[in-house]
């Protein structure tokens, strides 16, 4: 090879891995969103961010027979409603408590069809995997999917074209109460919910271990009537994202 087109070569080689990173990066940029704190301010809309005087509550991950039908109880007690980001896998294993959801009153909405993060799913098997869930969802419960929250908040170049593909409103969480750790309880979880807390919040839980620290739902379950007492006292109203007015 002469110098010239050893030049020439280097010079394509260096092009291509420039292609290739770029390719990298617009596929993972998307994921900085899961900075939350800064993402409430900048991507309200996206964040779940909605009226101030209205608690969007959230649960992923289920439903599960073992936790959630405990956690649907609790709700009723409280005389709340919520939207529970279902797990496609999930739904195919308790359809009948999948229905139940919704004739309890709640909102279901898509998590994916596994708990993959899109960061590290490839980029063509995400809009497969999102359509799948969504279908079964739909078909599970008769009800027409309206959100859908991707595994661990991760959000690539692939999520967005899948929501769209998918004719889904993306939407994340304002507030969360790591409920899903090993260490959480029922006072640990409503003092991260308070420690993160933001006006027109939209709060992430989960009613299903799955994914989590086995028994961590128990926390969740505690949670809750301390949560409640919290926004009793601060006048709020707790319910569903279709009542939050994060939609355009």
């Amino acid at each position: 090879m002469t110098p010239r087109s050893s030049r020439a070569a280097s010079r394509r080689i260096g092009a291509a891995g420039v292609a290739l990173g770029g390719a990298v990066a617009a596929h993972l940029l998307p994921g900085v969103v899961a900075w939350r704190s800064a993402r409430c301010r900048l991507l309200p809309r996206l964040s779940g961010v909605g009226d101030t005087g209205h608690v969007a509550l959230t649960f992923d991950d289920g439903p599960d027979p073992v936790s959630t039908p405990s956690i649907l109880d609790a709700l009723d007690a409280l005389g709340w409603h919520a939207t529970f980001f279902c797990l496609g896998t999930q739904i195919r294993r308790s359809p009948d408590l999948t229905r139940e959801l919704v004739s309890r009153g709640h909102e279901v909405g898509v998590h994916g069809d596994e708990h993959t993060s899109h960061l590290r799913r490839p980029f063509t098997s995400t809009i497969p995997d999102v359509l799948r869930a969504r279908d079964t969802l739909e078909n599970t419960t008769g009800t027409r999917a309206r959100w859908f929250r991707p595994p661990y908040g991760a959000v690539s170049s692939s999520t967005l074209l899948a929501a769209r593909q998918s004719g889904l409103q993306l939407v994340l969480w304002t507030t969360w109460g790591l409920d899903w750790q090993a260490h959480a309880t029922g006072r640990t979880v409503a003092a991260n919910v308070a420690r993160t807390f933001h006006p027109g919040a939209t709060v992430l839980l989960h009613d299903s271990d799955i994914t989590s620290t086995p028994g961590s739902w128990r926390s969740t379950l505690s949670a809750l009537p301390i949560l409640g007492d919290a926004w009793a006292a601060a006048g709020l109203k707790v319910g569903t994202l279709a009542e939050h007015g994060v939609s355009c």
